[in-house]
């Protein structure tokens, strides 16, 4: 099992904070006869007549000297995990979370 991201108990408090229920932490995903692991799975109860709202988040830090090298490990993990969710859980969004600093220089 990979070690926790260093913001990992923030996303969690945050998420809690805001309704969400942590079902899975990691979240497992089989992708051939390998396991990897999604940070967080967690849900919310939108309304009983509309069902659940189910999400995944996938953690990082950005702490590597290269803050482009840690992007392109990022793009690749989340593209993989988005395309193995969409053929098993096809209800569960997936989500990146980063910390301010690297959303406003990598993502805006």
């Amino acid at each position: 099992m990979p070690a926790k991201d260093l913001y990992h108990d923030i996303v969690c408090t945050a998420l809690i904070k805001d309704g969400w229920t942590i079902t899975h932490d990691p979240l497992i995903l089989k992708i051939g006869g390998r396991s990897v692991f999604v940070d967080l799975g967690a849900q919310k109860l939108i309304a009983a007549e509309r069902g659940s709202e189910k999400i995944a988040i996938e953690i990082k830090s950005f702490l590597g000297p290269s803050p482009i090298n840690d992007l392109e490990n990022a793009w690749g993990q989340f593209f993989m995990y988005a395309r193995t969710l969409q053929r098993r859980e096809p209800e569960r969004r997936l989500y990146l979370a980063v910390n301010r600093n690297t959303f406003e220089t990598l993502f805006k």
